[in-house]
């Protein structure tokens, strides 16, 4: 007979050995879309007064049964990491934290409540339940605490008119075009309620304009905003500056440039106002400057040029002697300080990644980011102001299986006409030098897009390590038109989509193909929106890719320019109407140059996507079709220009995966 005890240690051995078996069975054997989708999305910033305190978000992909989402919570971490505590919860997103000045409470957005809008609610640092504050009709856009932290300004759409409502009800709901339209304006409450339980509610703007950004005084007397003629995402270069006292009153206008005169911010002692402007200099390329101005009214003033010229006002120094803002450098998204008096233009977090999501305390001590790299996931940091040293202060993809990375790094290449060229190269996973891999050219949107140090192994509908894994190399190129480079290169593709860039591209093709790790017969292609513009109108220009695969892509600029929600673009890029230079919009589209092609093209597109309609995507794919070209079309219902839901962003990875893989004849599965 066995003994008790060997038993018991036969019933462990077997439990102990099933557990082996289902770890070994659960944990994966490589990147695929759906092992990297799970990694959590990290939010920006939010620091408290005292900078003790760093709150910020993490999202989280829910995708059992009918669920397709990212749920966002907020968290709460302490300065030196000792403490990080989930602060909210529940089946409704909590986005946008922001401290109170007397860094008693957190303030942040969440449609949780009986009106299903987007409200702010208040939840207590000392803890309890959060406290819903605002009850706006048609929700909340944007708010900020009153320095005093008794009021709270925010913005709501006018919301529908019973009228409306009724002809909605009834339908009769016709749309006209560009009437009754929906402006932003300001609001204050109150946060704490009066004797009979209210909160006063107080409009301060009403008209035809559209706030679009606001800031209130340190005094707590005025706010002032930026606002411009419509809400359409087209009328950017009408935007001014002007200031409404924070107890009703008249507005008054601050600054009317030329151009887009946008994101003021109140200096700390309330004396200046800086903003953004372009100063007239329209274009969508855009090129533009750090200005202050005299609170009370005068002439603004130029402060020093940053490099890139497009950049975020993220803060005024304690000081009110700089102003730290953020924008692309090249490969490096970083925070930059400028000073308001000698003009000098500082680098305030050194070295390479990704810094964004920036706050600063109010003492001015502490700039709290989000910092990633290629090969490492996006974590909250915290750096001291004087010393530059920063502290990694949470761990937050501590659940997400440790896999061997294809490494990155930096190329820089000459293009046919000798300018210089930069871009991201990224290596198979288990890489061995001197082997030839096929090669995927990423091209990414905007045009003036850029890629920079992100983290590889995110879920994205290009995932990069899951191509990485199936024994591709990635090239991901900043051509012509790309920002991080200067206002100059940014513009260096006005009149010039499909030419100069599609060299940049192809030469930094023939780079990796030189440096012995590309293979020349085995090359694919993609891009979303101007991405997906570049990948169709590559295949019309040369046959050496084996595959393409288009993503949101503008491939008719006529019909694009007529259909988008941004009428204005692509008359700014190619420097006048398409029925003035109608042979030029021509020669740069894909579908008027499709006859001949051969290269396999899929074609991806979401069927609420306003900035590149979804005719956009059928055009060229009708046009690839009737020729019998190798194609598909996937439509993705609900899904904007970005695609938003979990399994539609994964589905489309393992899509274009499966596509690259059976045109390059290729039937590979994580290694």
């Amino acid at each position: 007979m066995v003994s008790s005890a060997r038993r018991i240690v036969i019933l462990l051995s077997s439990v102990l050995l099933f557990s082996w078996i289902m770890i070994a069975q659960e944990s994966p054997k490589g990147w695929t879309p759906e092992v990297m989708i799970k990694f959590k999305r990290v939010g920006g910033t939010a620091i408290s007064p005292d900078g003790k305190w760093i709150a910020y978000t993490v999202s989280t992909p829910l995708m059992e049964g009918d669920k397709s989402e990212f749920l966002t919570q907020i968290w709460v971490v302490s300065d030196d990491g000792r403490s990080n505590t989930q602060y909210t919860y529940g089946e409704k997103s909590c986005t946008n934290p922001a401290f109170s000045p007397d860094g008693k409470s957190i303030a942040f957005l969440s449609s949780r409540g009986a009106s299903g809008k987007n409200q702010v609610w208040r939840l207590k640092m000392t803890g309890g339940e959060a406290e819903e504050i605002t009850n706006a009709k048609s929700g909340v856009n944007v708010f900020h605490w009153s320095s005093d932290s008794r009021k709270i300004a925010y913005t709501m759409n006018d919301p529908e008119t019973e009228q409306e409502e009724k002809a909605k009800k009834e339908k009769r709901d016709m749309v006209v075009e560009d009437a009754n339209l929906k402006f932003a304006h300001l609001y204050t409450v109150t946060v704490e309620k009066d004797p009979k339980g209210k909160r006063a509610v107080r409009r301060l703007t009403a008209g035809d304009f559209h706030v679009t950004s606001f800031d209130w005084s340190p005094d707590g007397s005025a706010i002032v905003f930026a606002h411009q003629i419509t809400p359409s995402a087209d009328v950017w270069l009408t935007t001014d500056i002007s200031v409404v006292p924070s107890d009703s009153g008249a507005v008054k206008p601050l600054v009317r440039l030329k151009g887009s005169d946008d994101s003021p911010r109140y200096s700390t002692d309330g004396k200046w106002v800086a903003f953004e402007s372009d100063h007239g200099d329209a274009c969508w390329a855009s090129a533009s400057d750090l200005y202050v101005v005299p609170a009370t009214g005068g002439e603004p003033r130029k402060l020093a040029e940053t490099p890139d010229r497009n950049f975020g006002i993220i803060a005024w120094s304690s000081d009110g002697k700089a102003i730290y803002v953020n924008e692309a450098d090249r490969t490096v998204n970083r925070v930059f300080s400028i000073s308001v008096d000698d003009g000098k233009v500082a680098v305030a977090t050194p070295g390479d990644g990704n810094y964004s999501g920036a706050s600063l305390s109010a003492n001015g001590h502490t700039l709290a980011f989000i910092h990633q790299k290629p090969e490492t996931p996006p974590d909250v940091f915290a750096m001291d102001v004087k010393k530059r040293e920063m502290k990694k202060l949470t761990d937050v993809h501590t659940d997400v299986p440790k896999l061997p990375l294809g490494r990155t790094e930096v190329i820089k290449w000459k293009s046919k006409d000798g300018r210089e060229i930069e871009g991201l190269l990224t290596y198979p996973v288990n890489y061995v030098k001197g082997q030839k891999y096929p090669l995927v050219l990423n091209v990414h949107g905007g045009p003036a897009g850029v890629f920079t140090q992100t983290f590889t192994a995110a879920g994205s509908v290009y995932p990069l390590q899951a191509f990485a894994q199936q024994g591709y190399v990635i090239l991901r190129p900043n051509p012509r038109g790309s920002s991080g480079y200067g206002a100059d290169f940014r513009r260096a593709n006005i009149s010039d989509w499909g030419f100069g860039d599609f060299d940049d591209d192809q030469s930094g093709v023939d780079k990796v193909i030189e440096m012995g790790v590309a293979h020349p017969d085995s090359l694919v292609v993609c891009g979303w929106s101007y991405g997906g513009f570049m990948t169709s109108f590559t295949v019309t220009k040369t046959k050496r890719f084996k595959a393409a695969s288009v993503g949101a892509g503008v491939t008719d600029l006529v019909s694009f320019t007529g259909t988008a929600d941004i009428p204005s673009f692509l008359p700014s890029y190619f420097e006048g109407e398409y029925w003035d230079k109608i042979e030029s919009y021509m020669k740069h589209s894909a579908v008027f140059n499709v006859k001949g092609v051969t290269t396999p093209t899929q074609v991806i597109h979401g069927l609420s996507d306003v900035r590149v309609p979804t005719s956009q995507g059928y055009e060229f794919y009708r046009a690839l079709q009737r020729q019998g070209c190798p194609t598909e079309m996937i439509v993705y219902p609900r899904t904007p220009h970005g695609p938003q839901e979990p399994k539609f962003i994964q589905d489309i990875g393992e899509r274009i995966i499966a596509w690259f893989n059976k045109h390059l004849g290729r039937n590979q599965t994580p290694k």
